[in-house]
């Protein structure tokens, strides 16, 4: 069965081919900004809403009234109209359930990544080098460019995204295949997620294997900060823009876009290793919305440890917990790999003794040990992670070796 992936090659465009990408961005800018500006006008005096269909119908008249538009390709102006209808559907959908609504904002240079197109062959043509490896983009109007990237399984161009960061231009193509990942090993394990160790895949009481936490953030803070300081000196001087000014907002822009680059490889090169290694993963459900609740409080009932609790939540969040699992869940699909989710609130993985499966009440997050049932002592982690390998066996009628067992216990690290 097909399914679609989205894989990014890096572009390296000329210097004036990056000036028609920069003209062709803010093209599609104005064009988002005055569709925006148009739903609101007609709303505001004629209680008229503005359809996606209405809009598209229109281009006609903005092709004729602003001859630019003409060399650009149709169906990626209906791109640009689709993702303001998207935002307004997703506002609106907020309104209906209670959520703060967020209307659709006009885009800044900043806030505009860029432009799509709908079919290939239609606007943009891409050829992919030997092996799906590097290759060559045509753009309608500005010509070919070089990307470089790797696409891990081949297929059919379906559409594509032409986005720009501070450190340049992507591309970002959706393919139609049929993903297939290899799978080297065979074993069960339970996988707990944390901030003092980012993986523990747990065996049996005797045996676990830990990844370390790179902690990518706290490796870079100091340059951040300095970085900030820099912008921070250079806005509060008077006058127009500098050409200073623009160099510590990129310099600082840059270093950020690194930062998440180093997550997101870390991310799906340990996701990636998971999956290889095992038949099944039993995991848990997190709630990082929950888990990174601020501890400020209310005038009337104050926070406590709020500057602690800002510093956990910063930990957590550089580890990109929601993407961890995400990655996880589509990879091991790929590979056939069985993935266990348990339910949480119902067998509380850090309060529950994998041994006699009783629930031997909280623990601090100062407390990283486990006392087992025949009194053993082993890491927090690894026993969470042994409950829901347990729970997640019992799903399938069966228990594990490990139950009656004893064993000396060894820590392995990734």
């Amino acid at each position: 069965m097909s399914e679609r992936r989205r894989v990014t090659y890096k572009l390296y465009p000329t210097p004036s081919q990056v000036a028609m990408l920069e003209a062709l961005c803010k093209l599609h800018r104005d064009l988002y900004n005055g569709a925006l500006e148009e739903r609101i006008s007609a709303w505001r005096k004629a209680q008229k809403s503005i359809s996606f269909a209405d809009q598209c119908a229109s281009l006609t008249q903005v092709r004729a009234a602003q001859p630019e538009y003409c060399a650009v390709n149709a169906q990626s102006l209906q791109v640009t109209l689709k993702r303001l209808n998207k935002a307004f559907k997703a506002f609106f959908q907020r309104v209906k359930t209670g959520k703060t609504p967020g209307f659709p904002r006009f885009k800044s240079k900043d806030r505009f990544p860029g432009f799509g197109f709908k079919t290939h062959g239609d606007g943009f043509k891409f050829k992919p080098g030997a092996n799906w490896i590097h290759g060559r983009l045509r753009l309608s109007g500005i010509g070919e460019i070089a990307a470089r990237g790797e696409a891990r399984t081949p297929g059919r161009i379906v559409c594509c995204d032409i986005n720009r960061d501070s450190l340049g231009w992507t591309l970002s193509l959706v393919l139609e295949c049929q993903p297939h990942r290899e799978r080297k090993g065979d074993r069960e394990a339970g996988l707990d997620w944390g901030v003092s160790t980012y993986v523990t895949l747990g065996y049996s009481p005797g045996e676990v294997v830990a990844i370390e936490n790179p902690r990518l953030f706290q490796a870079q803070a100091e340059t951040l900060a300095q970085l900030g300081r820099d912008l921070s000196a250079q806005l509060r001087k008077p006058g127009k823009k500098t050409k200073r000014l623009l160099k510590a907002k990129s310099a600082l822009a840059k270093r950020w876009r690194k930062l998440a680059n180093r997550r997101k490889n870390f991310t799906h090169q340990t996701s990636a290793k998971v999956v290889r290694e095992h038949s099944l993963i039993a995991t848990e459900k997190l709630a990082v919305k929950n888990m990174t609740a601020s501890a400020k409080g209310t005038v009337e009932e104050p926070g406590k440890n709020i500057a602690q609790k800002a510093g956990l939540n910063r930990e957590i969040l550089d580890t990109s917990p929601a993407s961890l699992i995400k990655a996880i869940l589509y990879k091991a699909e790929e590979a056939g790999t069985a993935i266990h989710i348990c339910a949480t609130r119902k067998i509380k993985p850090s309060q529950r003794d994998p041994l006699s499966w009783k629930l031997v009440g909280k623990k601090t997050l100062a407390k990283r040990t486990h006392k087992l049932a025949d009194g053993r002592t082993i890491g927090r982690d690894h026993a969470a992670a042994l409950v829901m390998l347990r729970d997640a066996l019992k799903t399938n009628g069966r228990e594990p070796a490990w139950v009656g067992k004893t064993e000396t216990p060894t820590v392995a690290t990734a």
